[in-house]
């Protein structure tokens, strides 16, 4: 039994903003002395992204980024706006992103909103009820007895958690029909005041939205099989492992001036000890080994966590091409950011076996097999 994808959607916020602009935006706020206002567009260049999209912007990067709900700080005491008016940007914005992924995935296919059995919705930027799921039954007429799951503030591999979920509602359930939409708006939770820890959160992550439809299918290439071409994408393994002592490497909280993040330098350390011993204990359970893996869908937490990747399991430069080029065009988007990547490799049929990675508080890895 596996999982396989019928539809897959994204979306973006209407205008982008270059990695510069966010910079020179970012340090009205962020910086308080000269020394700082030079260092950060430094350590925004080395964060591998060229441009991203936010809710907040109001203008297309050609005319100018125009941004008003960061005003420049008063002083050392200002947090910035309160975690309630984020909350309210947060209800306004994510439902239309969720809605415009969402009939993309669901165009994709040949069934009708209302034959869907399941939604699950996934988001770790915001929280409201009712929520997601309510708006997306309002809107794309579900039927008013579907069954509802949320995965809620587990970061940015949320959408690894929506996808066994649904595995498991597919097993259950041959004739079940399961829509997923993940929608986060990272740049909600932007900070006041020089914090070493948020600057590599503040130079990375962006907004965007992804949904699948998915099904259960019991017909796939056994995965020893090397062509997988011109079949549907099937989830058919799923794993999860808490690194050793990891609890400090990444963290997200919710504070009183929106939800704080603190990313660790120590986390591509991390991966690099423990992902290579984990996945070479669990990739032999689903009758894989490192070297049969024909392409990598890994979650782009940063160029470090890219390159420590690639580096711990000997890939070579083209395994994390698609996820280096979905951190240039949008940044870190949390837990749609790997269905970007899953989206650029459908698209063009990549080689399967393909891996499925992603990184999140704990410190957490989670992976899954597509065949």
């Amino acid at each position: 039994m596996s999982l396989a994808i019928m539809g897959l959607g994204t979306a973006l916020p209407r205008f982008p903003f270059s990695q510069k602009d966010a910079a020179e935006v970012i340090s009205s706020f962020f910086c308080q002395t000269e020394e700082q206002r030079r260092i950060l567009p430094v350590l925004f260049r080395r964060a591998g992204v060229r441009r991203r999209h936010s809710v907040l912007a109001e203008r297309s990067v050609e005319e100018g980024p125009l941004q008003s709900f960061y005003p420049p700080s008063s002083g050392p005491e200002d947090g910035g706006p309160s975690t309630s008016q984020r909350m309210a940007i947060y209800r306004k914005e994510s439902v239309p992103l969720a809605c415009e992924a969402v009939r993309k995935a669901i165009n994709q296919t040949d069934i009708k909103s209302a034959d869907l059995t399941n939604v699950i919705t996934v988001s770790c930027t915001g929280f409201t009820a009712p929520g997601l799921d309510v708006a997306l039954i309002k809107k794309f007429g579900l039927k008013p007895t579907i069954s509802r799951l949320h995965v809620g503030f587990m970061g940015c591999h949320g959408v690894f958690n929506a996808l066994q979920a649904a595995s498991a509602i597919a097993a259950a359930n041959s004739h079940a029909r399961i829509l997923i939409c993940a929608v986060e708006l990272s740049s909600l939770h932007l900070h006041y005041g020089w914090d070493p820890d948020s600057i590599v959160p503040h130079a990375l992550f962006a907004d965007g939205a992804a949904a699948l439809v998915c099904k259960s299918s019991r017909h796939i290439p056994a995965s020893g099989a090397s062509d997988h071409s011109g079949v549907d994408w099937n989830s058919v393994a799923f794993g999860s492992c808490l690194f050793p002592d990891s609890e400090h490497a990444m963290t997200w909280n919710i504070g009183d001036h929106g939800f704080v993040m603190t990313l660790s330098a120590d986390v591509p350390d991390m991966i690099a000890r423990n992902l290579r011993p984990w996945l070479e204990g669990w990739l032999p359970r689903n009758d894989l080994h490192i070297k049969d893996v024909k392409s990598w869908a890994i979650h782009p937490g940063g160029p470090r966590i890219l390159t420590a990747v690639r580096d711990c399991l000997g890939l070579d430069g083209n395994a994390i091409a698609d996820s280096q080029a979905v951190l240039a065009d949008h940044g870190n988007m949390s837990s749609p950011t790997v269905l970007f990547i899953l989206e650029r490799l459908r698209s063009r049929d990549a080689a399967r076996p393909c891996v499925a990675l992603s990184f999140g508080p704990g410190l957490i890895a989670e992976a899954a097999v597509f065949l």
